[in-house]
């Protein structure tokens, strides 16, 4: 089959073409050239969004990784405290050392003139228990205030560091190795009505006495054991005073005879 031009040609005749002969060709040659572009152009865009993608998944992946905890908290992200209007109630957490390595913590709260724990910050060798109290001033309600507005405006945070061994506990530590500091936890103000009973009333109420129970044995002098040190270094041995406890009974009893 051919296809016949019927525009006069130079030399008066007609011409015939082939069957998209020319513009096959022509045609093959743009669409060879077209798709070796097009190739290029997605293998280097594929490689371009296979890198680009590998480092959002990355990204995305150390965003998603745990933060590794040095303490375990017991309430894990709340402080409870009894609602009384007016007075200064209490808050106790138990905070423990679950790494290898001696940690130093700190408290932090956004409220410093009304709140205060006791103790600020410690240091605790691996696998030590520690209940810190916390202490805060619980404002009247204004203008109908409820206690759901009143927390929100309080939070605290437990920071942690790890430390060289055993230390005398200084705030500072944690100002000279800012780069070694990580936030445990972020904890909640919740506030507990006393007239209702509930678990969380009756575990704080229980970690508040077990932390002054702490507190006054830590207050009491250690119990003296074996000799007795009285005046200026006299050394009284027990024994001693029972033998010459025992002479002068004797001697009674032989006047007596007498």
């Amino acid at each position: 089959m051919a296809i016949v031009d019927d525009r006069p040609s130079s030399d008066g005749g007609s011409k015939v073409w082939g069957l998209f002969k020319l513009p096959f060709r022509s045609t093959n040659n743009s669409t060879t050239h077209t798709t070796s572009s097009s190739s290029s152009y997605q293998i280097e865009g594929s490689n371009a969004h296979s890198h680009s993608s590998t480092t959002s998944v990355s990204s995305v992946a150390r965003s998603l990784l745990p933060t590794r905890r040095r303490l375990r908290l017991d309430p894990r992200n709340k402080l409870y405290f009894p609602y009384e209007p007016g007075k200064q109630v209490q808050s106790a957490i138990k905070i423990k050392n679950i790494s290898k390595s001696h940690v130093a913590f700190k408290f932090q709260t956004t409220a410093p003139k009304s709140c205060f724990m006791r103790p600020p910050g410690a240091i605790l060798a691996p696998g030590e228990t520690i209940i810190a109290t916390v202490f805060k001033f619980v404002e009247p309600p204004e203008n109908n205030e409820r206690p759901m507005d009143q927390k929100r405006k309080v939070k605290f945070k437990i920071m942690s560091l790890k430390v060289k061994g055993m230390m005398d506990y200084v705030p500072e530590l944690f100002d000279e190795q800012k780069d070694q500091v990580a936030v445990e936890q972020i904890l909640q103000v919740i506030f507990l009505d006393v007239e209702r009973p509930s678990p969380a009333l009756e575990k704080l109420k229980w970690q508040l006495a077990e932390a002054e129970a702490v507190l006054e044995s830590r207050k009491k002098p250690p119990e003296e054991v074996g000799t007795k040190i009285v005046g200026e270094g006299l050394v009284i041995d027990e024994w001693k005073e029972r033998r010459e406890r025992y002479l002068a009974r004797q001697q009674v009893e032989g006047v007596d005879l007498v």
